[in-house]
């Protein structure tokens, strides 16, 4: 495996690879993170990991200054697993003041976007500028992030980017909580109750399936659980899966998405319910 910092060593590295799959991450890597790779080292023989915590992506009075940043133990999970790691400093991704060339769809600008305004037109610049210097044929990402992932997929087909995007499913711990690097902030206390998002957004899937109530109800009433717990909710919504458009009578494909703070952690998490 071979790290390189560079733009200029990437692509010296990469040149003449006809089969690239791509992770991109933000480091201080978990099991989660470790499965995508080994799933892009079934969709190319060469796989290229980026670790990069992107500023863009952070508001005025989001945690980028505290996010855990863990370059040399991240390594060490990914021997055997990736070919190359690409993990540039901020002033090798930004030169210089960057200028947004790429504007999300309106979709952004909703759930998650809503309570963090501009960090999906963070995220959209940072993967358009690593597709652009590793250029994958193949890129992997999380399904946790679901918004994130189907603003992605939309930014490829817009611009007709030639790489095909995976969506892996979500790595939770054995009582249901999906992996997080920002799991390590909750306190032992809160990483009990923190399972029971996910609780929610299950039994929400269970009356959906059975017709109980509309959406409308459940998105009420599993807030109004969250927050008799001590949560601070942001959103619990039910969306059709294809656009994240809210979803109207019939629609068979859906995903429940919320997030929430537990104590000083924000937590995200969703589940896809087919009817």
């Amino acid at each position: 495996m071979q790290l390189v910092h560079s733009v200029a060593e990437l692509r010296a590295r990469l040149a003449g690879e006809q089969s690239v799959a791509f992770v991109p991450t933000m480091g201080n890597l978990h099991e989660g993170h470790l499965e995508l790779v080994r799933i892009a080292r079934r969709h190319g023989s060469c796989v290229v990991v980026s670790i990069f915590v992107n500023p863009l992506q952070f508001g005025p009075n989001e945690d980028f200054d505290k996010y855990p940043r863990t370059l040399e133990a991240d390594c060490a999970k990914l021997q055997g697993l990736a070919d190359v790691v690409f993990a540039p400093m901020v002033g090798e991704m930004y030169p210089e003041k960057q200028t947004v060339f790429v504007e999300p769809p309106p979709i952004a600008s909703e759930l998650c976007g809503a309570f963090r305004p501009g960090h999906f037109l963070g995220v959209a610049t940072v993967v358009l500028k690593l597709f652009n210097l590793v250029q994958p044929q193949i890129a992997i990402f999380g399904k946790k992030d679901y918004q994130q992932l189907a603003i992605i997929r939309q930014m490829v087909i817009q611009l007709n980017l030639p790489i095909t995007i995976i969506g892996a499913e979500t790595a939770r711990a054995a009582d249901g909580l999906a992996l997080s690097s920002r799991n390590q902030y909750l306190s032992a206390e809160e990483r009990t109750e923190a399972a029971f998002l996910s609780q929610t957004l299950r039994g929400m899937g269970v009356a959906l399936k059975a017709g109980k109530a509309g959406y409308a109800d459940l998105e009420e009433k599993a807030g109004a659980a969250l927050a008799k717990r001590g949560w601070q909710v942001e959103y619990v919504a039910v969306r059709r899966q294809a656009d994240l458009g809210v979803p109207g009578e019939g629609e068979r494909n859906l995903v429940i998405l919320a997030a929430a703070r537990l104590g000083k952690t924000r937590l995200i998490d969703n589940i896809e319910v087919g009817l």
